[in-house]
């Protein structure tokens, strides 16, 4: 009978709040209208754009009041939120960097808001707080967003980031006594500090107008040199472009200091060029790749050689030679060929090249003499992610991280000369491994393409389509989707829930060729993709459309956004977070121009047709069948500003006339994820779940 009764008080709480009985604030309509070349479109919200109007901000607070209203009335909320919190309560550590005689690493107790770093002499020292961000603020929301060392190691130089925000502000500290000096530096963005001498180079852009600064586009960044003990407006400029505004430079300098190295980026185009500095001859600067027709990493010098990673006739990255007073194509030496697994990154130790190479979406690290001999493989625990190998050519001892689904990160210390790992840290999360399995299975899409994806459950599963499942992809960038670890998964994993990540084109699972078929015009291979790993999950009753919740995050926000509208009876749950959503109008905000390489640009004609006809803002119809929605921005998110969030829920709302919510649920002082305060996330993520098993019918037994 007991039983009987909580089913029915569930039903009835169910019944109440549907999308029939919300009333959604009235968001005003403007008549305003675009002309993209010779088609007319309407833009009825654009009024939402402005995040400092008096209108919209009132508007966020209606939006959020009816959110939250809704999400208290779920009665199993506070019993999600509590089990995260005791799950998310364990220590929680970084792989330690070694800085001269010392070890730097971050560490979380379990519940502080932000990770402290700290410091030991050697592996055995005892470890001293070197930098609290728990201390910049009372809420958790300044982060730490950058440390770098000087050479000598007397000196220290970090980053804040403000309430999520991608502006940087830059501090110098004593390494000895702790003690802060009186540099202080502003408006550096989308780079990092590198230390020459008594200083050290960044990036900056000039100060916006007031009340512009999360929303203002950033164009002609610059790089300086900033001497320490001077005021940043005696900063030296080293390079500027005034012919292209929207070019972004980043500093490194070889590991001998001998080179200066300024990788020279336009946009998000995973193209870029390379220029170079002779720093014992004082020379000019000079390009070394100034095609921009393929990726050139620089990985350090050999002698007056330069050792770079590069996809140029190979879409799965090689390793050549290059000496600088001959650049030029034919002047290289192969050093390491393409293979038919991708290069993700190349550290050197020991005078040895590690390799991390990825082979069907999984890592895969190999060793090799700086001739390009291969040597032999590190052994790796299982199916998964590695991360690390850093430090300095003579380092014999290094660090990695290794991780999969339902392998907490665990830290490895790893001798190079005799190839052997021992763990060196392991989580104490509160979660039993070996009750739940990962498979990998590779699907048709539409065009018949094969497509990795990884299935996540609890052993025993049953196949009766009654189970269900979230499924997550990001589908763009030339960004892998790898296995993870994810504390906030567990509830979903423990409660039944199967976990799927689909590795879609437009990423860097299988090099540049995987990477370029889902962008400009063949975008929509990215949602066939998506929408083929939604119906096999189906057809082989890992679940149903009746328990099918979708996920994405940022070009992952568009993807959900826009598989929504092309298949929505697909879908009982969908997550659009921090989403691109407004594919006519995105180049136009802050760092947005740097996606036309990936996206196209509704000003170019021809790309204006493909963007229109996916676009989720654009495509939504009127439809009863609607997923339940919950949208999520912050308004600190100077990447993919909110108004594209804002917008596209004004319009879902006005088109939604089924029963499924459709709601957001706006963060305040949060940017677009990094940095994010431990409690804002556990609370994001309470919501989320909630929000899925309620809509689903399902309450949770833990």
């Amino acid at each position: 009978m007991k039983n009987i009764i909580k089913v029915t008080f569930f039903i009835l709480i169910a019944s109440i709040i549907t999308a029939q009985t919300i009333k959604y604030p009235v968001t005003k309509k403007i008549d305003h209208t675009d002309n993209y070349h010779g088609t007319i479109v309407a833009d009825p919200y654009r009024w939402l754009e402005d995040p400092n109007s008096d209108e919209t901000k009132k508007w966020v607070d209606e939006q959020n009041k009816i959110t939250f209203e809704y999400l208290e009335k779920i009665p199993f909320r506070d019993k999600i939120k509590n089990r995260l919190t005791e799950l998310w309560n364990y220590e929680r550590y970084s792989a330690p960097s070694k800085v001269g005689d010392y070890y730097v690493y971050s560490k979380n107790d379990g519940l502080q808001e932000q990770s402290v770093v700290y410091i030991q002499k050697g592996l055995d020292g005892e470890p001293e707080v070197f930098i609290d961000p728990n201390k910049f603020s009372n809420d958790g929301s300044i982060s730490l967003a950058g440390l770098s060392f000087s050479k000598d190691h007397k000196f220290a130089s970090y980053m804040i980031s403000r309430g999520g925000s991608d502006w940087r502000e830059i501090f110098v500290m004593d390494v000895s006594s702790k003690k802060l000096l009186n540099d202080h530096l502003k408006w550096s963005k989308f780079g990092g500090m590198t230390w020459y001498k008594d200083g050290f180079y960044y990036n900056r852009y000039e100060e916006p107008k007031p009340g512009e600064e999360l929303k203002q586009s950033n164009e002609f960044q610059k790089l300086y040199y900033h001497k320490l003990g001077t005021d940043q407006s005696q900063d030296v400029l080293i390079w500027e472009d005034k012919e292209n505004p929207r070019r972004l430079f980043g500093a490194g300098i070889t590991e001998d200091e001998r080179f200066l190295i300024i990788n020279v980026s336009q946009g998000s185009s995973s193209f870029n060029g390379v220029m170079y500095k002779d720093l014992k001859n004082n020379s000019e600067i000079k390009w070394l790749f100034d095609k921009f027709d393929s990726r050139y990493s620089i990985i350090d010098n050999i002698g007056n050689d330069f050792l770079v990673l590069t996809n140029l006739d190979a879409p799965n990255g090689k390793i050549i030679l290059v000496n600088p007073s001959k650049p030029e194509k034919e002047n290289w030496v192969t050093v390491i060929p393409e293979s038919k697994n991708v290069i993700q990154g190349v550290s050197v130790l020991d005078e040895k090249l590690f390799i991390t190479y990825l082979k069907d979406a999984n890592s895969k690290v190999s060793v090799f003499d700086l001739n390009g001999k291969y040597l032999y493989d590190v052994e790796l625990p299982t199916i998964g992610t590695v991360s690390g190998f850093g430090g300095e050519r003579k380092d014999t001892i290094t660090f990695y991280t290794f991780t999969s689904f339902t392998y907490p990160p665990t830290i490895f210390k790893y001798d190079v000369k005799n190839n052997k790992s021992e763990i060196f840290r392991k989580s104490d999360v509160k979660f039993e491994m070996t009750d739940y399995e990962t498979k990998q299975i590779f699907y048709e899409s539409k065009d018949g393409t094969k497509v990795p994806m990884f299935v996540v459950h609890k052993k025993g599963l049953k196949l009766d389509g009654n189970n269900p499942a979230l499924l997550y992809a990001y589908g763009g960038f030339n960004i892998s989707m790898q296995p993870s670890f994810s504390v906030a998964r567990i509830p979903l994993l423990e409660n039944n829930v199967v976990y799927a990540m689909a590795c879609l084109r437009g990423g860097s699972e299988y090099g540049e060729e995987w990477h370029k078929a889902g962008m400009l015009d063949k975008k929509q291979n990215v949602f066939d993709d998506f929408i083929a790993a939604a119906e096999w999950l189906i057809k082989n009753k890992y679940t149903s459309p009746e328990k099918l919740a979708i996920q994405g995050g940022s070009n992952g926000g568009l993807l959900i956004g826009a598989v929504v509208n092309q298949r929505p009876e697909l879908f009982k749950v969908a997550f659009p977070q921090v989403g691109v959503m407004d594919m006519l109008r995105f180049h136009k905000f802050t760092i947005g121009w740097a996606w036309v390489s990936e996206y196209g640009s509704s000003d170019n004609p021809e790309q204006f047709k493909f963007l229109y006809a996916y676009s989720p803002l654009h495509n939504i119809k009127k439809r009863n069948n609607y997923p339940a929605t919950l949208v999520t921005t912050a308004d600190h998110d100077d990447r993919v500003v909110p108004a594209h969030s804002f917008k596209y829920i004004a319009t879902l709302q006005e088109n939604n006339i089924g029963n499924n919510p459709t709601l957001i649920r706006i963060e305040t002082k949060v940017g677009h994820g990094a940095g994010t305060s431990t409690s804002k996330t556990i609370e994001l993520n309470a919501d989320m779940w909630s929000f899925m098993f309620f809509n689903m019918g399902i309450t949770p037994k833990h």
